[in-house]
């Protein structure tokens, strides 16, 4: 079944979503897409519910068949000065500018907003797995962050992000115990468990 092909019709919406919230290392990213409102396609879905193959092979005709597509990120440095929630606002607001087509509405995936943009909004809680253009973000902005981490990982090969993508899985905390953090890493983030931090800092 297709997702939602808008919220509300006769206006221009950008779904916006972001990734990489809950990672220990890499930028948090975002995107914003401005679907057609006949736009229907019923392997969309929130990205998380989809196969790397199947975000793979969606993503040419997203860029195709949307009237205006972008992505935004914050870096390591900003997310350690703004904290993540923050700066995912900010990723966002980077991808709704570089539109090329000026949005009437934002669709934010989620429950919260907050922006200088003067840009009327809908929160929408899960709306990656309600409406094609939010969850069309969240394919393009994980597909994004995903290429970049194990783009990362060639030059930092102890942490398994080419798997995790930078998300706090036992080998990626395995890697920072032994061969400790890197400028990717996000210094405000538990980057290993209290009791393990202890006893390094006795050793």
């Amino acid at each position: 079944m297709s997702l939602l092909p808008y919220l509300e019709a006769n206006r221009i919406e950008a779904g916006c979503d972001e990734v990489g919230r809950g990672c220990l290392a890499g930028p948090v990213v975002a995107a914003a897409v401005i679907l057609p409102t006949s736009y229907s396609n019923p392997w969309i879905n929130d990205s998380k519910k989809l196969s790397k193959a199947n975000r793979q092979s969606l993503i040419e005709e997203i860029k195709k068949e949307s009237l205006a597509w972008a992505i935004g990120e914050a870096s390591v440095e900003e997310i350690d000065q703004l904290n993540i929630l923050n700066a995912s606002f900010l990723a966002m607001k980077r991808a709704i500018l570089q539109l090329k087509v000026e949005p009437e509405h934002l669709l934010i995936d989620g429950n919260r907003w907050k922006s200088d943009l003067n840009l009327p909004f809908t929160c929408v809680i899960k709306g990656d797995g309600k409406i094609a253009s939010i969850a069309t973000a969240s394919i393009l902005a994980k597909v994004y962050r995903d290429e970049l981490m194990e783009r990362l990982a060639m030059e930092h090969p102890h942490f398994a992000w080419e798997r995790n993508v930078g998300y706090p899985t036992s080998a990626h905390r395995e890697g920072i115990e032994k061969f400790g953090s890197t400028i990717w890493h996000r210094k405000t983030f538990q980057l290993l468990p209290r009791q393990l931090e202890l006893d390094l800092k006795q050793i």
